[in-house]
C-alpha cells in the first residue's frame, strides 16, 4: 500500500549504517528510493554478519572479499535496507557520473554518508548537483561534519560515541567508561538526517528552493547528553557515572532476580510503603527509608533488604507487582523476551517479511502507530544487488532497453536478479 511520502523520490548513496537508516524511514514512508551501490560488493553492510547461510564476518581489508559477490543475507542489510531499490553504478565511470546527474535531476531528496569531500572526488559536488536540480535536498551525513579541524577525521562507533560524551557518563562508578550495545550514535544520527531532510523537502514544495544539510554523528551523541552538559554548564562539575544503580541510590536501578534482571524505581516517595508490601519485608517499612535522601544515605542495606526476595521471582512477575501497584517496575528484556511480548503481540508490532535468499523474518515494525485505517508504513524486503538496476533507469529516466544493455555492456551497471 502506498504510504505518506508515496510521489517522493530519494536517490541514496549511502552505506553501513546512519545513511541507510535514514534513508530506510523515507522508504518505510512510502518514498521512492533508489540504493547505487558498488557492482560486485555492493554496500559494505551486506558483508556484516550474522548471516542465515552462517557465513563468517568478513572484513573489508579481507582477501576473502575479493573477486567475491557480495552477500545478499546479511542481517544488518536486510533491516537497514527494507523497501529499496538496489541500482547497481559505477559512480566512478564518466558514464556512471552522467547517470547520477540525470537521477538527482529528478530526485527530491539525495542523502549520501561519503566521507567530506568524497562527493566532490567524484564530480558530484553539491555545486554541480544544484546546477542538475536546483530544488534538490541534499543530506550529507559524516563523522564530524563538513567542516572544522576534525572534518577529514576517521571514527567508528566506539569513537563517536567516546568523542561526543555518551561513553563518560556511561559505565560504574569508579570504573573504566562503557559504550553503548548497539550503534546508538549513528542510528540516532540517521534519525536526525530523516527529521532535517523532511524540514528542507517541506521548504523546497514551497519555495522551489534546495539545500545541503550537514549531520555530524558525533554531534547527535552531544546533543542527547541529558542534563550532563548543562549540570558542568552551570556548576563545573562532571556528570558522575552511577553504573546500575541510578543517581547512586537504592530502590533507582537493574537489580538481578530469579531469571535475569528488573529494572526498579521505587518514586515517588509515597508510595515508598508499597514496595515493602510487595517484597514482603517489614524492614524496608523503616522510616529511615522512606525519602530519597534516605534511601541514599542507608542504599545498601536498602538492597540487601530487597535482594532475596528479587532472587526469588521472576522478571515478568516483579515487572507486574510493580506495575499493579503504581510502581513504575520494569525487566531486562532479552530477544525472546522481545519477539513474545503481550504488549508488542497485541498491537501487531511484528512484520514478517520474506527474502529469496533469508527467508521469512521477523522484523521491527513501523516506530510510529498510525491512526486506524491509515496506511502510513510500507513493508518490503531488502533488495538482491543490482535487482532493479533496469526499473530504475526506466521509471525515473525512461531508458529504452537498448540504452540499459548499453551500459551492462560497457560495466557501468551491473542487472542483478530481476533487474
Amino acid at each position: 500500500m502506498p504510504g505518506l511520502l508515496e510521489g517522493v523520490r530519494v536517490l541514496d548513496l549511502t552505506h553501513y549504517i546512519a545513511g541507510p537508516y535514514c534513508t530506510k524511514l523515507m522508504a518505510a514512508l512510502g518514498a521512492d528510493v533508489v540504493k547505487i551501490e558498488r557492482p560486485g560488493e555492493g554496500d559494505g553492510v551486506r558483508w556484516l554478519g550474522p548471516f542465515s547461510s552462517s557465513q563468517t564476518k568478513i572484513p573489508p581489508s579481507s582477501p576473502l572479499r575479493k573477486g567475491k559477490r557480495a552477500p545478499e543475507d546479511g542481517a544488518w542489510f536486510l533491516y537497514l535496507n527494507t523497501a529499496k531499490q538496489s541500482l547497481s553504478l559505477d559512480m566512478k565511470s564518466a558514464e556512471g557520473r552522467r547517470v547520477v546527474l540525470e537521477l538527482a535531476a529528478k530526485a527530491d531528496i539525495l542523502v549520501e554518508n561519503f566521507a567530506p569531500g568524497g562527493m566532490d572526488a567524484l564530480g558530484l559536488s553539491y555545486t554541480q548537483l544544484k546546477q542538475a536540480n536546483p530544488a534538490l535536498v541534499v543530506t550529507s551525513i559524516s563523522n564530524f561534519g563538513l567542516t572544522g579541524p576534525y572534518r577529514d577525521w576517521k571514527a567508528s562507533e566506539l569513537n563517536l560515541y567516546a568523542i561526543g560524551g555518551l561513553m563518560n557518563i556511561t559505565g560504574e562508578p569508579e570504573q573504566e567508561p562503557l559504550r553503548e550495545g548497539m550503534p546508538l550514535a549513528q542510528l540516532g544520527a540517521g534519525q536526525n538526517a530523516f527529521a532535517a531532510s523532511m524540514a528542507a523537502l517541506m521548504h523546497a514544495e514551497e519555495t522551489g528552493e534546495g539545500q545541503q544539510i550537514d549531520v555530524a554523528i558525533a554531534e547527535y551523541a552531544t546533543n542527547i547528553l541529558e542534563n550532563a552538559l548543562m549540570q558542568f554548564s552551570y556548576s563545573g562539575q562532571e556528570y558522575s557515572r552511577v553504573g546500575n544503580r541510578g543517581y547512586g541510590r537504592a530502590a533507582w536501578g537493574i537489580y538481578p532476580c530469579g531469571d535475569g534482571h528488573v529494572g526498579i524505581i521505587a518514586g515517588p516517595d509515597h508510595r515508598w510503603p508499597e514496595v515493602a508490601k510487595i517484597m514482603e519485608r517489614e524492614e524496608l517499612a523503616d522510616p529511615r527509608f522512606t525519602s530519597r535522601a534516605g534511601r541514599l544515605e542507608y542504599a545498601d542495606e536498602v538492597d540487601a533488604y530487597m535482594l532475596p526476595w528479587l532472587i526469588d521471582n521472576k522478571k515478568v512477575d516483579i515487572f507486574k507487582a510493580g506495575q499493579e501497584s503504581g510502581l513504575g517496575f520494569s525487566f531486562v528484556a532479552t530477544m525472546k523476551d522481545i519477539l513474545e511480548m503481550e504488549q508488542l503481540l497485541d498491537r501487531d508490532y511484528f512484520v514478517e517479511i520474506d527474502h529469496p535468499v533469508a527467508g521469512k523474518l521477523q522484523y521491527p515494525g513501523a516506530p510510529i502507530m498510525p491512526e486506524a485505517g491509515v496506511d502510513a508504513w510500507v513493508f518490503d524486503r531488502a533488495p538482491l544487488l543490482g535487482e532493479h538496476s533496469a526499473h530504475a533507469l526506466k521509471s525515473w529516466l525512461g531508458y529504452s532497453e537498448d540504452a540499459i544493455s548499453s551500459l551492462a555492456g560497457q560495466g557501468v551497471i551491473e542487472v542483478g536478479q530481476n533487474g
